[in-house]
């Protein structure tokens, strides 16, 4: 008893620790604008500055109201559209046998080892070919495939017991049966996890919207902050942080939301 009271308390005294920073940066954002950093001991707003807020998302020289629409909008069409074709791909890995399959598999793993800002021009030149440039396709085309969540998806999809599919083919089912009936239900874990990897990455992506558009209606809630810091000066903390708090908000939301498949998915998707 006494050791799990420890345990409580440590994990207790870890989470705030991590949680800290992002208080500290909420009660910051609740201060007077133009206001300097205040102390620890002045961290707590006497008047709560909740019009902050309000400055900052219906800005009347940015519109950051588009931007953040711009992200929602994008990156629920990337996360939508990835899940629904790395399952697609991952299905065809794990269950459907051909030719090379096992090479093309390992060519997808090798994928995974260039960093993104590698491929960024190639990107760029194939979008600008298309004329998709400063356009929603090139915020969102370049992201709806993933090596990693083919491969998460895969390895998660073989945990599933064959005999299912057996099953389900005696009654007639095709493989699109089988995949949309049988193994996309029994895969809500994997699925968590592989939208909470793609919606994080997707919602704090910087480069490639900065490099993709170029008129401010098309930027997203990332690269408009960066014109807002300068719209209002490096010195005005407070509506910096408010900013902050308002790019933090929904990956928290996001992570809660998950929360109990992430771990799941982490571990079962893993092992084969």
């Amino acid at each position: 008893m006494i050791r799990k009271v420890i345990s409580y308390l440590l994990l207790g005294g870890l989470a705030a620790f991590l949680m800290a920073p992002f208080v500290w940066m909420v009660l910051v954002s609740l201060h007077p604008s133009r206001q300097p950093i205040p102390t620890l001991e002045n961290i707590v707003p006497a008047d709560p500055q909740w019009q902050n807020y309000k400055t900052v998302l219906f800005d009347l020289n940015l519109p950051v109201d588009r931007f953040f629409l711009n992200s929602v909008f994008v990156t629920v069409s990337v996360v939508v559209l990835q899940l629904l074709i790395t399952s697609m791909a991952a299905y065809a890995f794990a269950r459907i046998r051909f030719r090379a399959r096992s090479l093309l598999f390992a060519t997808f793993l090798g994928s995974m080892m260039f960093a993104g800002p590698v491929t960024q021009i190639p990107v760029y030149l194939l979008l600008r070919s298309f004329g998709w440039l400063d356009t929603y396709y090139a915020l969102i085309v370049p992201g709806i495939s993933s090596a990693f969540s083919i491969f998460l998806l895969r390895q998660f999809f073989m945990q599933i017991p064959t005999e299912l599919d057996e099953a389900a083919r005696m009654d007639g089912a095709t493989h699109f049966t089988v995949y949309s009936r049988v193994i996309l239900p029994l895969s809500k874990p994997a699925l968590a996890t592989a939208a909470a990897f793609t919606f994080f990455g997707v919602w704090t992506d910087f480069f490639g919207p900065l490099i993709y558009t170029n008129s401010t209606e098309m930027r997203t809630l990332e690269v408009g902050l960066s014109i807002f810091k300068n719209s209002y000066g490096g010195s005005n903390w407070p509506l910096q942080m408010t900013a902050a708090v308002i790019v933090m908000t929904p990956l928290l939301v996001a992570f809660l939301f998950v929360q109990r498949y992430f771990v799941k998915g982490i571990l079962l998707g893993g092992v084969k």
